[in-house]
């Protein structure tokens, strides 16, 4: 019952929200088109300025990645994973996802594809993608393209939110999926 109720929601959800806000626009007279396309032609500019500071962080994980730094710390803090009874193949998600959207995405296929999609460790790589967020890519990339020099707190936020949304995605895959 239930899951016929969110299938039949998520079937409407994207088009009512488009007819949504185009009707809304029309009935405070915005000119709807114009501003969507001076909102696109704002976003190419955006993405134009923001290209140098992703060429950047993606050289940094590939660097971080290929120097097989990210499997020597999985391997030293496998005797911490293994005590709090944490999946040690779960940690290079862990680093990766704050780095990189497309790098998690790939450790993540890697990862089922190692272990399988109906796994622990594959159902808490796919939640932990869920629950967590590109933290450096977006203090490089945004930060970077609107001139942010001071982050202040945003970074040790960012992590934190990180770490609580690792934990909690271990915790759920476990309580739901493992043993």
């Amino acid at each position: 019952m239930f899951v016929s109720i969110i299938e039949g929601i998520s079937k409407f959800a994207i088009p009512v929200v488009f007819v949504g806000i185009v009707g809304f626009g029309l009935a405070k007279k915005v000119k709807v088109y114009e501003s969507f396309t001076e909102g696109a032609k704002e976003g190419f500019h955006t993405a134009v300025r923001i290209i140098p500071f992703l060429v950047a962080m993606l050289v940094a994980i590939g660097v971080f990645r290929a120097s097989g730094a990210m499997e020597l710390l999985t391997k030293a803090l496998s005797p911490v994973t293994n005590a709090l009874k944490i999946p040690a193949e779960v940690l290079p998600m862990a680093f990766m996802r704050p780095l990189s959207g497309g790098g998690a995405q790939g450790v993540m296929t890697e990862t089922i594809n190692t272990f399988g999609p109906d796994t622990l460790i594959g159902r808490t790589v796919a939640v932990m993608m869920g629950s967590t967020e590109t933290t450096f890519y977006v203090l490089a990339v945004y930060f970077g393209s609107v001139a942010i020099k001071k982050t202040r707190h945003a970074l040790p936020v960012g992590l934190l939110a990180d770490l609580a949304g690792v934990l909690t995605a271990i915790y759920v895959a476990r309580a739901f999926f493992g043993v």
